[in-house]
């Protein structure tokens, strides 16, 4: 049976962590100043007062560009580890789950580009 003196760094090392993330919030909320005014809830930007619309609208297409990026950088994450381990050569079966990764994203990419994401809708103003 397992002690649990051996989960004390997972403990210290969690403990740790949470206190990271804690204690920066603190004392932000301590130290930050409570005044309230006629301009504490605008936007501020720059040092200069704001003009204009803030509801500027854009076309969706940057945030497909910009989830389809953020999918694919995760996954390449996930290759990090797995060549690392493959670079051992230990089992086959690694490499055959590692190409099946592969052939997923590739797929979900071919499908992406067959659906013309990936094809930039130019406006012609006049």
């Amino acid at each position: 049976m397992v002690g649990l003196e051996e989960f004390t760094p997972v403990a210290l090392f969690s403990l740790v962590a949470v206190l990271f993330a804690v204690v920066p919030i603190v004392i932000a909320y301590l130290l930050s100043p409570r005044t309230r005014g006629a301009k504490t809830l605008t936007p501020y930007e720059c040092g200069i007062s704001p003009f204009g619309s803030a509801w500027v609208k854009y076309g969706i297409h940057y945030y497909i560009y910009a989830l389809i990026f953020i999918a694919f950088d995760v996954d390449v994450l996930y290759l990090f580890p797995v060549a690392v381990n493959y670079a051992r050569g230990e089992k086959s079966h690694e490499f055959y789950a590692l190409l099946i990764f592969v052939v997923i994203i590739a797929l979900a990419l071919l499908y992406a580009w067959g659906k013309g994401v990936f094809t930039w809708k130019r406006k012609i103003s006049q």
